[in-house]
């Protein structure tokens, strides 16, 4: 499939604002590392190759290992993820698949015993922020690696 237009040059003020709060969620209080993993794994469930090819290259610069980015579509049976990634991963695909899940209780309560009241603000922030992206890179054909 080919690209279908350049959302960039055609909405520049959208994409200036895109950026911005991209900008931003580069200094939430979430790591990092945990970040591109939440990054890739919502990009997963939203089919999104442009962002899971992205964010894999940048979680494996910052030192992330190949075995746990292979890992991340199967993390609950891997055994490679801390409780804190757990809960981050069980997090976003509740919020990422919102309206089949409407975020169950019992995920709500691993998030809050695993991050504070304003790390689980902004780690569905930057869930919010990539489901976003997804959207763009899917909807106007955005391959990786372009």
């Amino acid at each position: 499939m080919s690209p279908r237009l350049d959302y960039y040059s055609a909405s520049p003020g959208a994409m200036k604002a895109m950026i911005g709060l991209e900008a931003m969620t580069s200094r939430l209080s979430i790591e990092p590392a945990l970040l591109h993993l939440v990054k890739i794994r919502a990009s997963q469930i939203n089919g999104c190759a442009f962002c899971t090819d992205m964010h894999s290259v940048e979680a494996r610069r910052l030192g992330e290992t190949e075995r746990r980015l292979y890992a991340v579509a199967v993390w609950r049976d891997s055994g490679f993820f801390t409780p804190r990634e757990h809960a981050a991963l069980a997090w976003t695909e509740a919020v990422t698949r919102l309206v089949r899940s409407q975020v169950p209780d019992d995920v709500y309560a691993l998030a809050r015993g695993c991050f504070s009241e304003e790390e689980l603000v902004d780690l569905t922030l930057a869930i919010s922020t990539i489901s976003s992206w997804n959207r763009l890179a899917v909807s106007f054909r955005q391959r990786p690696g372009g």
